[in-house]
């Protein structure tokens, strides 16, 4: 079974409001870039990349908590964040019974961790790639 199948297996296996919330997660993650990959990890748990982690999810009792990889980098204009405020590189939106997902927002969010992952592979690729890159641009 593929990550894909094992994450949609997970969302209907979960029957109350934990597994629509993790279901209009995981849409606005994919509608933010076509280019994500959806894999299956940690014993359970999907993630989504896309030039490097962007973010885990996971339903927990009384929550879905989805966690940024690099949350504590990225600017949060619409204050979704609300949970891993105070480590330095880990932010988390800890959904609760009765939230709305602001789709907008998370996909705004989305496309901020695909940049942030996009920039870092840049600056540490070889000297040579990079100069090859800047090349490829001017010509």
């Amino acid at each position: 079974m593929n990550p894909s199948e094992r994450i949609d297996q997970l969302i209907a296996g979960i029957t109350d409001w934990r597994g629509k919330t993790l279901a209009d997660v995981r849409k606005a993650f994919l509608e933010a870039d076509k280019d994500i990959a959806e894999e299956w990890k940690w014993m359970g748990s999907p993630v989504w990349s896309r030039d490097g982690m962007i973010a885990v999810a996971n339903a927990h009792k009384e929550k879905v908590k989805v966690t940024f990889s690099h949350g504590a980098k990225l600017e949060d204009p619409d204050k979704l964040f609300n949970a891993g405020l105070g480590g330095g590189t880990w932010r988390a939106i800890d959904f609760l019974e009765g939230d709305k997902v602001n789709k907008r927002a998370l996909k705004d969010l989305v496309r901020a961790a695909i940049a942030y992952n996009q920039a870092k592979l840049k600056k540490n690729a070889p000297a040579a790639v990079r100069a090859k890159a800047s090349k490829t641009k001017t010509a």
